[in-house]
């Protein structure tokens, strides 16, 4: 599973449907609080495998592909 940073920029959701895959999702970084984590919303229906990368960051299980924004990436 892939986990892909943007820190400059502006992002569309179309963007980001297409980075993780399908509707997407915010999911909080405790240890990143100026930074913002996007994953398939429907990861767990579809039984994506466990991000591990992304997990770490979220502190919790992360299935699938997700964005992290962080910087001066925005949303579009």
């Amino acid at each position: 599973m892939n986990t892909t940073y943007i820190s400059d920029g502006e992002v569309s959701l179309e963007q980001a449907q297409e980075l993780v895959g399908g509707y997407v999702t915010y999911v909080p970084i405790p240890s990143r609080p100026d930074s913002q984590m996007f994953c398939d919303e429907e990861g767990l229906l579809k039984e994506l495998p466990v991000n591990k990368e992304a997990s770490e960051l979220a502190q919790q299980t992360i299935v699938g592909n997700v964005i992290v924004l962080s910087g001066g990436a925005r949303w579009k």
